[in-house]
């Protein structure tokens, strides 16, 4: 299989993309509407809303915390996660740039 060539984008394209795919799962989608509501929650508050294993639901957690889209802090034993505002903010404008940028051409 080839390189990804991530290297040769910008880092917003780079950014993005790995916004995009962590985006890409419905249980990440549900973890982030999920936070979004309760606007801060531990691991086992998640697992009790989705169908989903604990083990799994902490892959998930990793990934979106990964790009960014979540933050993690210990309270004592456990992790208290929430949408990191500012990578929201980011994600918001990069999508809202490529969305906007299209105008409906006249083609095919």
């Amino acid at each position: 299989m080839g390189l990804a060539k991530t290297e040769e984008f910008t880092l917003e394209q780079n950014e993005l993309a790995a916004m995009a795919k962590a985006l890409g799962h419905p249980a990440r989608i549900a973890i982030l509407q999920f936070l979004i509501r309760k606007q801060s929650c531990i691991c086992g508050d998640i697992v009790e809303e989705l169908p989903l294993s604990q083990s799994t639901v902490s892959q998930h957690l990793m990934e979106l915390k990964r790009v960014g889209l979540i933050q993690g802090s210990i309270s004592g034993p456990r992790i208290c996660y929430c949408i990191d505002p500012k990578a929201w903010l980011r994600l918001k404008q990069s999508l809202t740039n490529l969305l906007d940028s299209f105008q409906d051409p006249a083609c095919c």
